[in-house]
Formats: C-alpha cells, structure tokens, sequence
C-alpha cells in the first residue's frame, strides 16, 4: 500500500471518529426509543469501522513506500 493511499486511510478516520463522536453530543432528547437505538447502532458501527480504517492506514502508512 503506498504512503498516499494509508494518508487517506488515516484521514478518513479521523473524519469518521470525529463526525460521529459529535453526532452523539448533539442527539437531544424528546425522540423516542427506536430513533436513539438506529443512531446508537449506527454511531457504533461507524465507531468501529473508524478504527479499523485508522489501524490499516497505520499499518500501511508503516510498511509503505514512497
């Protein structure tokens, strides 16, 4: 993997991490259950693929060349 596609591997976790950290200051009360159980099973998927794309792009960013 080169260096510029582990950057963009890096980056894109980045985004992802913070973009749904924030979603999960920013719910507000008042909707009912389901919704909170959509956006939470989404908010954890999200969170996990996130890291996933942020420990590959580590690795790549590691072993790749120029």
């Amino acid at each position: 993997m080169s260096r510029r596609v582990a950057g963009f591997l890096i980056a894109l976790a980045v985004f992802m991490l913070a973009q749904w950290t924030m979603l999960i200051f920013n719910l507000q009360e008042g909707h009912p259950t389901a919704f909170y159980v959509v956006h939470g099973s989404l908010i954890a998927v999200n969170i996990v693929l996130g890291l996933v794309l942020g420990v590959i792009g580590i690795r790549g960013w590691r072993r790749g060349t120029t």
